[in-house]
C-alpha cells in the first residue's frame, strides 16, 4: 500500500529562514515517518505566487497535493501541519483537503503547534532551553502574528503559561491580535527590566521578524522599545530552528502513525 506524509506549511518567501525551519522540521519528520513517502504544501497564496514569480519555484496548495496524492495512487496519507494555531490558515488546509478524504482509504491530519494543554508546557520548555536563562534585569518578549480567528486567545494563554511556570519576565504579544504590544507595554514597565529580548514568535523569521520586529523603521517593536527607554537585544530565529519546537511537531505526526 503507498504511503505518503504531507507536510503543510503557510510557507514563507525568506530563502534563508525556510532553509533553517522548514526545511529542517521537512527533513526530520520525513525521516521519523518510516514508509511514507514526503511530500509538502504551503497555504499562504501570496507566499507561493512570490516564489513563482520571483524565484520559479512552484508549491503545491493544499488541493494540488491531493490531487497528486490520488493520481499517483497513494492509498493511505498523513497530514502533519506545522502551523502554530489552530486558526484561519489550518481551518483553510482542511476545507480543501476534504473533498478528497473519501479518495483514499485513510487519511489523519495532525495537531497545529499549540492544541493540548501539554503543548503549551513543551513550548515554554522548548523556547526557555534555546533563550537560556534571563537575568533579574531582563525581559523576553516575544512577537506572534495574531490572527482575528478566535484561536488569537492562545497568544495570551501562553503568556499566562510562561508565568505560571516562574518566567514573570516572559511577555507575548502579536503584531494583528491580542495582546498588541501597547497592551504589553506597561506590563513590561511594571516589571522594570534593562535589557529587552525580542524573539519573533513565528515558524520562521521572515517578513514581520525582519521589519515589524527588528528593523529601524519608527513603528518596528525594536524602535518602540528603544524609545521607551530599554536596551534591545533582536534574536532573529524562528521558532522552527528550536529543536524542541520540532520534536512537537513530530510527536503529533507520531501519533497518527501509531495509530494504524
Amino acid at each position: 500500500m503507498k504511503k505518503a506524509l504531507l507536510v503543510v506549511s503557510f510557507g514563507t518567501s525568506y530563502k534563508e529562514t525556510r532553509e533553517k525551519t522548514l526545511d529542517v522540521i521537512e527533513r526530520e519528520l520525513s525521516e521519523a515517518a518510516e514508509g511514507y513517502d514526503f511530500k509538502k504544501a504551503f497555504t499562504s497564496y501570496m507566499i507561493m505566487k512570490k516564489l513563482k514569480n520571483r524565484d520559479g519555484i512552484h508549491i503545491d496548495n493544499a488541493k494540488e497535493a491531493m490531487e497528486k496524492l490520488v493520481a499517483e495512487g497513494y492509498e493511505e496519507v498523513i497530514v502533519q501541519p506545522t502551523h502554530i494555531l489552530n486558526g484561519d490558515e489550518y481551518e483553510k488546509m482542511n476545507r480543501l483537503m476534504e473533498p478528497f478524504i473519501d479518495s483514499f482509504k485513510s487519511v489523519k491530519v495532525g495537531k497545529p503547534m499549540l492544541t493540548t494543554s501539554e503543548d503549551y508546557d513543551l513550548t515554554v520548555e522548548a523556547i526557555m532551553d534555546e533563550v537560556g536563562a534571563l537575568a533579574e534585569d531582563e525581559a523576553l518578549v516575544l512577537m506572534g502574528h495574531g490572527t482575528g480567528h478566535f484561536s488569537d486567545s492562545a497568544y495570551a494563554a501562553l503568556d499566562y503559561r510562561f508565568k505560571a511556570r516562574g518566567y514573570k519576565n516572559v511577555f507575548v504579544g502579536t503584531v494583528e491580535g491580542f495582546p498588541e504590544i501597547d497592551d504589553l507595554m506597561p506590563l513590561v514597565k511594571e516589571y522594570n527590566p534593562k535589557t529587552i529580548k525580542l524573539l519573533p514568535f513565528m515558524i520562521v523569521a521572515g517578513d514581520h521578524a525582519t521589519n515589524d520586529m527588528a528593523s529601524d523603521e519608527e513603528d518596528s517593536w525594536k524602535t518602540i522599545f528603544l524609545n521607551e527607554g530599554f536596551q534591545v537585544e533582536i534574536i532573529l530565529r524562528g521558532l522552527g530552528e528550536f529543536a524542541g519546537i520540532r520534536d512537537i511537531f513530530k510527536q503529533h505526526m507520531l501519533e497518527l502513525v501509531s495509530e494504524n
